[in-house]
């Protein structure tokens, strides 16, 4: 026996010499991108970087849900301009809730109401920077810019875009003013059920004036809590998603893709996607948003579209992949618009808000998604759908929307 060297020492020597065999036999097997994606799995992991994610500090978290918060004991004269504001977070050129809440913000201003936006940035804020945005990307709106932290304050009313804005709100908005909630999503199904399910649920029973945006929202918030809310119609721009002129010949499908967001479907969305060129492949598939993860289907992949370039790309296809399971999602009446058949994902009361025949309604399986799809681009009609479809959502716009919000935030403040 050599010095130093043991049976023990050379099974210990044998383990370690399987264990590097098997790391750089898997390393063979998934690749550089898949020890990449390992790699960066750990870290995610071991930093716990995905609280990065979690947009509220543990103090601004609500305890328990108040029975009541101060309100003004005396209402203005109506008709005198009043001062709303709005709290958010930080939005980012492109984005629709963004955008639906901002239009809302500008309805409200266009009666004369001033308005201030309220950001929130648990991880640091720049308010000077974010008020750059807000004017080159949304340059309508005339509302100014603050930082939540330093309290809200000076206000008629104060408005919540989403849960923890509405925690936001009784956190530093502590002096008296009416509260009201532009919900635009069921936001406890973008969490699975656990403590951010049970955040954001608690905001609908604030004593808070909830707007829902559509009648599917109102009845999602009404089955868990039993309490009515303010309900509005979706707008659509059909000024900016319209029919091309002359049309083209239309080919292929379209799908807009969100691989973080799980109200966007995208694994789902993507084993559908994977079974329609299967069935399909001279149809080509164009995906815009984020980049796809794990979609090795041949695709043309455009990144983020303006207005022009997605009416553009929505008028030269034949159909559209609409995924949402919290409302909605606006993208399938601005695929109407454009004369693209949206395929969208069924689900309970969602038809009262999109009563339209021409959409393609499917169960949430990658079966029937992929066969509502190629039901559409095989359709010996396709051009006069193209035509019927554009037809259906002309003449809509966000006006209503906007009117309704500001009936309501003014009825609010001023009394009924």
């Amino acid at each position: 026996m050599r010095d130093g060297w043991s049976p023990v020492s050379e099974s210990i020597v044998g383990a370690s010499v399987s264990r590097m065999l098997a790391t750089a036999r898997r390393a063979r097997e998934v690749g550089a991108r898949g020890v990449a994606q390992r790699l960066a799995w750990r870290a995610y992991r071991d930093t716990g970087a995905a609280d990065l994610f979690f947009q509220i500090a543990d103090e601004d978290i609500l305890a328990e849900v108040p029975d009541d918060l101060p309100v003004p004991q005396e209402r203005p004269v109506r008709g005198d301009p009043l001062t709303i504001g709005w709290v958010c977070t930080a939005p980012a050129p492109g984005s629709g809730g963004h955008t639906t809440l901002f239009r809302m913000v500008e309805a409200l201003e266009a009666q004369g109401h001033r308005c201030v936006l309220y950001f929130s940035d648990r991880h640091g804020m720049d308010a000077i920077a974010l008020q750059e945005v807000v004017r080159r990307h949304w340059p309508a709106l005339r509302a100014e810019v603050r930082d939540v932290a330093d309290g809200i304050r000076d206000l008629d009313a104060v408005v919540a875009s989403g849960w923890e804005s509405a925690h936001l709100i009784v956190r530093y908005g502590r002096t008296p003013m009416r509260r009201l909630y532009f919900i635009q999503d069921y936001e406890p199904h973008f969490y699975g059920h656990g403590a951010e399910h049970e955040f954001a649920a608690m905001t609908y029973r604030l004593p808070f004036r909830r707007i829902a945006l559509g009648e599917m929202l109102d009845g999602m918030i009404r089955e868990e809590t039993g309490l009515h809310s303010d309900v509005v119609p979706f707008g659509c721009d059909s000024s900016a998603y319209r029919l091309p002129s002359p049309q083209p010949a239309r080919h292929g499908i379209v799908f807009y893709c969100r691989p973080d967001y799980a109200r966007r479907g995208y694994q789902l969305a993507r084993v559908a996607l994977t079974l329609f060129h299967r069935a399909h492949p001279e149809q080509e598939i164009h995906i815009y948003g984020a980049p796809p993860r794990g979609f090795d289907v041949p695709h043309t992949f455009h990144g983020r579209l303006s207005t022009d370039e997605l009416n553009e790309l929505y008028g030269r296809t034949i159909a559209g992949l609409a995924m949402s399971f919290t409302n909605i999602t606006l993208v399938a009446e601005e695929m109407l618009a454009a004369g693209n058949i949206p395929v969208v994902n069924d689900m309970p009361l969602a038809h009262a808000v999109l009563p339209n025949p021409l959409v393609r309604w499917a169960e949430p399986t990658a079966g029937a998604l992929a066969g509502a799809l190629a039901a559409v681009v095989t359709a010996p009609d396709r051009e006069a759908n193209a035509i019927a479809a554009a037809a259906s959502a002309g003449g809509r716009s966000w006006q209503p929307t906007g009117d309704a919000v500001v009936r309501i935030v003014e009825d609010e403040v001023y009394g009924s």
